[in-house]
């Protein structure tokens, strides 16, 4: 072989590996094509690298060519954005992007996940502190969403990921208004706030609108830390579904206007503690939510207009359902975890027939959503155990207890490899 044509296969190759570029991946669903993933390892077996890393972050790896972005506080509370090389683990560059990193419960400032479209990376901190660098790490922008519309109201601190779809990113902050005399995290002068979807430029952070989302929910159901996801089931309508505030509302890509709305999520009895965690999922013509509070996971029939809680429910899922992990769709199959009971539900996505049910096998709770990738389950549980699944019939092909902290980072999966975000390191699991 000749070195032209060696050079001309290998970039082939690489350009045949997927990445990884925001929270649901890159079809956000969950699930990647990606092939040849260990369905096991250890603290050395299978491990490619482990880099140490300042403090604990919920937020899930982004993965593009050679480069893993990942976020972290410092024991200064000082909030920080790192780059990793992909082959080596080695921090190429790391930046300060805020300050003032706080706990609540279990979570931190450093939740939200970057995004990245392979020239730039966008990071979001719970502080509202968004930043945008180029991959050499020089910052091209940065605004502080909490200084321009209020600290952001919510009981456990910010914790939706921006998303990026198409020419344009976009930050959902559904927040309780008034805020609450005990919210000692949000006070700032500014008693009042507003829900909303925002829609920047990436290249410059300059906003392309604003749609203030209304809701009649109480209390803390008016929070939620769902992230927006886009869908073009309808044709020629591109869409923006965020699910929270008791309702799930599908939005016009380009204005933000809203096309439909459908609530029946929340139906506990007390109304006004039901805040959203998951975010949606679209597939096959239908949009996939869960409700608060193990309410039942419903589906709805994208495309309608006006308010298609009764005449877009399609079916619904009450045995399992899951009130923190978001479902995944791979394979043309619908998985749900309910991480408090630890049972995993296939279904078809059309009909919600149960195609088999498994129990993880773990007393642990699960908070991190399911992976799909080559034919398995990712699945990860607050402890930090990771269980591999087949995706086939749920037969368990591994249970590895990592014991690295508490931890609800998503895996994500790029290049052949698994990155996993525990409280103290990111590791790349790959076959050596």
């Amino acid at each position: 072989m000749n070195k032209f044509v060696l050079i001309v296969c290998l970039a082939a190759l690489s350009a045949s590996a997927e990445n990884w570029p925001q929270w649901r991946g890159p079809f956000f669903n969950g699930s990647t094509t990606e092939k040849n993933i260990p369905e096991t390892w250890s603290k050395t077996e299978n491990v490619l690298w482990a880099t140490p890393l300042p403090g604990a972050s919920h937020a899930t790896p982004a993965v593009w060519g050679d480069s893993v972005f990942v976020t972290s506080p410092d024991p200064e509370k000082n909030l920080l954005a790192f780059c990793v090389d992909r082959h080596t683990g080695k921090i190429r560059w790391q930046k300060q992007v805020s300050i003032g990193d706080r706990v609540i419960g279990r979570n931190n400032m450093a939740t939200p996940s970057p995004v990245t479209d392979g020239k730039m990376v966008w990071f979001l901190f719970g502080t509202g502190d968004l930043a945008a660098f180029d991959f050499s790490g020089k910052q091209i922008w940065a605004r502080n969403l909490a200084k321009e519309y209020g600290r952001f109201s919510l009981m456990w601190l910010y914790g939706s990921s921006p998303m990026l779809y198409k020419d344009w990113l976009y930050v959902e902050v559904l927040q309780r208004d008034p805020v609450p005399e005990g919210y000692a995290h949000v006070t700032d002068g500014k008693p009042n706030r507003e829900s909303f979807l925002l829609c920047l430029e990436p290249k410059t952070g300059k906003t392309i609108w604003k749609h203030v989302r209304p809701t009649d929910a109480l209390g803390e159901s008016q929070e939620a830390y769902s992230t927006p996801i886009p869908t073009e089931q309808v044709k020629g309508h591109p869409e923006i579904v965020i699910l929270g505030g008791d309702y799930v509302t599908g939005h016009d890509a380009k204005t933000g206007e809203e096309l439909w709305r459908a609530g029946g999520i929340n139906n506990v009895t007390q109304k006004s503690a039901s805040r959203v965690v998951p975010s949606p999922l679209m597939a096959e013509g239908l949009v996939f939510v869960s409700g608060p509070k193990r309410n039942p996971f419903l589906a709805y029939r994208d495309g309608g207009k006006g308010d298609i809680t009764t005449n877009g429910l399609v079916w619904t899922y009450a045995e399992f359902p899951t009130d923190c992990v978001t479902p995944l769709y791979y394979q043309k199959n619908l998985y749900i975890l309910d991480g408090d009971k630890q049972m995993m539900s296939c279904l078809e996505p059309k009909t919600g027939k149960i195609l088999w049910k498994t129990n993880l096998g773990l007393r642990e709770v699960f908070r991190a959503s399911p992976t799909g990738a080559d034919g398995k389950l990712y699945c990860f549980s607050e402890r930090s155990t990771a269980v591999v699944m087949s995706a086939a019939d749920g037969k368990i092909l591994s249970t590895i207890k990592m014991n690295e902290g508490q931890t609800h980072a998503t895996i994500a999966v790029a290049d052949g490899c698994l990155f996993i975000r525990t409280a103290q390191n990111l590791y790349c699991i790959g076959k050596k």
